[in-house]
Formats: C-alpha cells, sequence, structure tokens
C-alpha cells in the first residue's frame, strides 16, 4: 500500500493512493496515518478493506507529511561508505545516532526555510524507515517485523550549527521544515529489498546526489535492531538512514542552497519531492547572536 496524508497544514487526513494513482479518504477507517496506525493489526485491516468504495480526496490537495504524530524522529550519520569517503571520514565501527526535531517535519514538496543567518544548508536523499509495531532489544534477524514500510527523507542540514558550533549534530539538523517526509508511506511489502534502491536528487536541475541504498554500510535490519538497544521504538516513529555522496559541503568548493533554489529527489519505488528553498522571515529569536560570547 502507499499511504498518503492530504490537506491543509495541521488539518491532514489520511489517505491512500489507488491503482488508478487516485487518493481515497481513508478517515472513515482510520484516524491518521501515525502511531498505531501504523501496527501490523490496522496495516492488514486497511487491506482488507475494500478501498474502491470509499471517497476520492478532492484534487489538488496538499500532500502533508506521509506520517503524522511523530514522537522520535531519529537519524543515522555517515551511513553510506562512499558518502563517507566523499568527506574523507573513517567508516564508523557503529552507527552514528542523532535525533532531528518532530517539529522540524513538513511534506514533500511543502518549502524549506534557509534559518535565519545561515550560510551553510545542505541536502541529504535518504531512506526512512517507519516503524509499525514497538520494538525493544530486537535482533537484526527479526527487525524487519517491526517496520510498516518506508518513505523518502530530504534530511535538511546546517553544516555550520551541525559542525562548527560544538556539541552534537542535533543543533544543524532539526530546524523548522528541516525534515520532508513522503510523498508516500510505502508498506513494507511493496519494497521486497530495501538495500537495493536507486536514490537521486537535483538543484535547479542539476543531478547532485546519484547513489543506491547498496553502499549503506549498516542495512534497515541493523540500524533498526541497534537503535532499540537505546531506545524503545514506538509505531510511527522514524528513522532516516543515511545520504549518499553528493552533498554540498564535499563539493570543491563547497556548496550551499540559498533563497529560490529548488531541490527535487527521489527514491525508486517510494516516489519523489520537490522543495523551493525560503529565506527567514519573522521576529524569532536569533539564537547564534545571543550565545555568543557566553
Amino acid at each position: 500500500m502507499k499511504l498518503v496524508r492530504f490537506g491543509e497544514a495541521g488539518q491532514e487526513k489520511p489517505g491512500l493512493v489507488d491503482a488508478q494513482g487516485q487518493v481515497r479518504d481513508l478517515s472513515g477507517l482510520v484516524p491518521d496515518i501515525g502511531g498505531t496506525t501504523l501496527s501490523s493489526e490496522t496495516l492488514n485491516r486497511i487491506r482488507q478493506a475494500d478501498t474502491s468504495t470509499l471517497p476520492l480526496a478532492p484534487s489538488g490537495q496538499r500532500l502533508g507529511a506521509c506520517v503524522g504524530q511523530v514522537r522520535n524522529f531519529i537519524a543515522i550519520g555517515l551511513n553510506y561508505a562512499d558518502h563517507a569517503a566523499e568527506t574523507g571520514a573513517a567508516i564508523p565501527a557503529e552507527p552514528i545516532v542523532f535525533n532531528k526535531a518532530p517539529s522540524c517535519i513538513v511534506g514533500p514538496n511543502d518549502d524549506v526555510i534557509i534559518p535565519r543567518g545561515s550560510q551553510k544548508t545542505d541536502w541529504e536523499v535518504e531512506l526512512a524507515i517507519v516503524i509499525g509495531d514497538r520494538a525493544s532489544y530486537i535482533g537484526a534477524n527479526e527487525a524487519l517485523d517491526f517496520v510498516a514500510g518506508f518513505c523518502v527523507c530530504n534530511d535538511v542540514s546546517e553544516r555550520e550549527y551541525q559542525l562548527e558550533r560544538g556539541g552534537t549534530w542535533t543543533k544543524g539538523k532539526g530546524c523548522p521544515t528541516f525534515g520532508p517526509l513522503g510523498p508516500w508511506l510505502v508498506t513494507k511489502d511493496e519494497i521486497p529489498d530495501p538495500q537495493n534502491l536507486a536514490m537521486w536528487l537535483d538543484v535547479n536541475g542539476e543531478r547532485m546526489q546519484n547513489g543506491s541504498t547498496k553502499t549503506m554500510i549498516f542495512n534497515v535490519a541493523q540500524i533498526v535492531s541497534y537503535v532499540s538497544h537505546f531506545m524503545i521504538l514506538e509505531p510511527g516513529d522514524v528513522i532516516t538512514t543515511g545520504t549518499p555522496p553528493g552533498v554540498g559541503m564535499a563539493l570543491k568548493p563547497p556548496r550551499f542552497l540559498k533563497p529560490g533554489d529548488v531541490v527535487s529527489l527521489g527514491i525508486e519505488g517510494l516516489g519523489e519531492q520537490r522543495q523551493r528553498f525560503v529565506a527567514f522571515e519573522g521576529n524569532a529569536v536569533d539564537t547564534s547572536k545571543s550565545w555568543k560570547g557566553h
């Protein structure tokens, strides 16, 4: 199944993409695509329903993030051998784990805001895992049993905040709008081998990333198992799994995103995203200034 959430931001309804590519409204079956809706039991109930009788979503509806109610947005760093090589980093002995703020999650085609004062906003196409059933201390041999499905993630990153401001990577990963997810949550039965998916990303029509999940250092099953030994994974949690080579900071000279840039990205079988990057506007506190000198 390809599950979606459609409608205005904050008012999304659950949906399903039918065989004709039309979005069917699942509101009569489930309250949302997220949380316990993603349990294996509930997904099976949706599969068994006659979705052809469900109402069609209005045409032209915005697609929201394909997962709602995300309580934990986990990320894995330096998880592609070819990406580690381009950055000159050593292959990690264990997965590098950090968090993206759930508040950064937006729809696959929503605008992305370049943070106030940012000079180093970067792109990363990634395969994201969506958890379906509660997982704790599980083995890699059983890890996929706890997965609901997969989606595309743009792990937007501010490299100064991430790498030059001290502390953890999290500071450069969770800025508002830095987590586009979707367009679809594709259930795992449609993705027989998550370690053999082509992935790509363009900036203003120029191909920047052209990779495959084949070059992951730690595969999907290993990642889910590993993370479950450090925290309980709940239904609807998202784990984004690293990026292939071609990020802006690794170019010579480095290249970063500016207002007006358009980023398009996709993964085989999981659909495509398109975001316009826009300048920050408003009166939010400029933390980069308020903390300097302290």
